[in-house]
């Protein structure tokens, strides 16, 4: 019956046991198509954004979309229902865009139910958490119906790190041999080590300020993060967390609430900066603001950098209590003091390396900052729109001297103010 179902793969309508056959088919686009009085909105565009911490699925086109999602277990997947959509050229690429490491899609497949709707099934690795929502047009992007699968059971930043911690210390508390246990000084127990959130903006939907090269911001402050990462980790005393890890978008609450998860001593937005001017050029260090910019130009940033939960696109139905609860409007006057410190060691050291755009860290109102305990600055490496600078953020080696300069700014930081005592 079942080969008899797949000969005959275009007749929609005959035998629900038919029906069934055809739900799990890729079936040719022409096949697919359906009357333009059905037809009601295109798909011009679609993205996969894979990563651990979620998988995202973007469908675009010139109208809104409606839709209606269904998970399925035995096996896990995800029925998205399209009504009025065609299955385009655009729109079957999709079933090419999932990466085989892909965490959480194994593959993808359409078919319709009935002439008026496209059926698209994703295929699971393993059950998922779904979520399902609609984006405006912002900036360059048209009308999206983004889908995101987080895992049931997400992993927790604050564990994570503790158990890093514990390999850490069995690895580094067994002797070779008893001369050398008898050699080594006792680790004392009130020393703990500093914890740093390494904050690599933008990512995914959202690729930041773009070079005159067609070089993103989100790729190469991620490589520059990376590399700080690695260097403060070698450090015997500091444990790093990256907010995010690979090229996916991360809302700036998030952001803020990853770091004092982990219960951070310090957080670290890294960025590239660009203007309409290709002129200008050099590094800029930033700290939280109560009473305004300290400059139009400050300003003009920080409203820009605001608005990449627009661009990235943030779920609004969802209401994160954890979320809710870092932006508080708080007294910060101790962060921000904390914060300048630490803002002018690392901007003294990134002079030997860059041009400064200015010589004073600056203060404005960015959201990513606002932990109202955690000393934070926002580091602008250089002007991507600069010709000459994005020749340094695209090369490893000036990659690697961002990096060292900021890393070398956070030890000098904390030589003079180390951080409280802490329970974790």
């Amino acid at each position: 019956m079942r080969d008899r179902a797949r000969g005959r793969g275009t007749q929609l309508t005959v035998s629900i046991e038919r029906r069934r056959a055809l739900r799990w088919l890729v079936v040719p686009a022409a096949a697919l198509a359906i009357p333009p009085a059905f037809a009601t909105a295109g798909v011009a565009s679609t993205r996969v954004w894979p990563a651990q911490e979620y998988t995202r699925v973007i469908l675009e086109g010139p109208q809104p979309i409606a839709h209606q999602l269904v998970s399925l277990r035995g096996p896990d997947r995800l029925v998205l229902d399209l009504e009025g959509v065609e299955l385009t050229t655009q729109l079957a690429k999709l079933a090419t865009q999932v990466d085989a490491a892909d965490p959480y899609i194994t593959g993808v497949r359409f078919g319709r139910p009935v002439f008026s709707v496209l059926r698209i099934v994703f295929d699971l690795r393993t059950g998922v958490n779904p979520q399902v929502f609609q984006l405006p047009p912002v900036a360059e992007f048209g009308h999206r119906l983004v889908l995101d699968l987080y895992p049931l059971n997400p992993v927790d930043p604050l564990m994570a790190l503790l158990e890093r911690e514990a390999l850490r210390d069995s690895a580094g508390s067994a002797p070779s041999s008893r001369a050398d246990a008898g050699g080594r000084a006792a680790k004392p127990k009130s020393q703990r080590r500093i914890v740093v959130a390494i904050d690599p903006g933008h990512g995914g939907e959202d690729p930041g300020a773009v070079g005159p090269r067609g070089t993103y911001e989100k790729h190469v402050v991620l490589a520059i993060s990376r590399k700080l990462k690695r260097l403060l980790d070698a450090d015997g005393g500091v444990q790093t967390v990256l907010t995010r890890d690979d090229d996916y978008f991360v809302p700036l609450a998030r952001r803020v609430a990853k770091a004092r998860r982990v219960q951070a001593d310090l957080f670290v937005s890294i960025h590239a900066d660009a203007f309409r001017e290709a002129r200008a050029r050099g590094s800029s260090v930033f700290a939280l603001s109560e009473h305004g910019a300290t400059s139009a130009a400050a300003r003009w940033l920080a409203q820009k950098e605001n608005e990449a939960d627009l661009i990235g696109g943030v779920n609004l139905d969802v209401r994160d209590p954890m979320l809710a609860r870092t932006l508080l409007d708080l007294s910060q006057s101790a962060q921000i003091s904390d914060s300048l410190k630490v803002g002018r060691h690392v901007l003294n050291q990134i002079a030997e390396h860059n041009t400064l755009h200015k010589p004073a860290v600056e203060q404005a109102g960015f959201a990513v900052l606002k932990a109202p305990d955690i000393p934070s600055i926002l580091v602008e490496t250089a002007f991507i729109s600069n010709p000459d600078e994005e020749l340094k953020l695209r090369n490893d080696r000036h990659q690697q001297r961002f990096a060292e300069s900021i890393g070398d700014g956070i030890r000098r930081y904390f030589a003079g103010n180390p951080p409280l005592a802490v329970i974790r």
